[in-house]
């Protein structure tokens, strides 16, 4: 391991890494060049990385100035070439699952969830009503829509929050509640 790669994991250890590894994820460095460029793997749950991209490069970039940008991949293998046609097919069969088995429980708490699109197996979603900025919304992702929605959709790579949590007027639990 060069030594830029090891000071890079060792600021990802220190600052991102265990909310990566709470969410479901893990992150490796795979490559550090002469021009600064670090590439991360995602493993486990990818879709536990991507809401935090832009706070992992600020954290690895404040820690080790060497850094001039970060790039985050999967395996190639992990991610499926998407047939014609299966990008719908999959966006619409996870928001029917979503309509049948989880939007009627959030419900009650003033809750939906919608697919905005699906890409190479990424499903991208967005919570709205009481689930916009509620403080509970990750946990809601990673224990319970994201592990159900592998569980019926077998070409699912992985789960993206597109929500603005920051716009949300009426959370069900409010930050404050942490």
């Amino acid at each position: 391991m060069s030594d830029l790669s090891g000071q890079v994991s060792a600021a990802l250890a220190r600052s991102v890494l265990p909310s990566v590894i709470a969410r479901g994820g893990a992150l490796r460095v795979t490559d550090a060049d002469a021009d600064g460029m670090v590439t991360l793997e995602v493993s486990g749950s990818p879709g536990a990385t991507l809401p935090l991209a832009s706070r992992i490069e600020a954290a690895v970039r404040a820690a080790v100035p060497a850094v001039t940008a970060v790039r985050l991949v999967t395996h190639a293998a992990d991610v499926p070439a998407t047939p014609a046609g299966a990008t719908e097919s999959l966006a619409d069969a996870a928001q029917q699952v979503l309509d049948t088995e989880v939007n009627p429980a959030i419900a009650a708490h003033r809750g939906h969830v919608t697919v905005t699109g699906a890409d190479r197996g990424w499903i991208r979603v967005r919570l709205e009503g009481g689930c916009q900025g509620c403080s509970l919304a990750e946990v809601t992702l990673r224990q319970g829509i994201e592990p159900l929605l592998r569980s019926r959709l077998p070409g699912m790579t992985g789960l993206a929050d597109v929500t603005d949590h920051e716009a949300g007027t009426d959370p069900f639990f409010s930050p404050e509640k942490r």
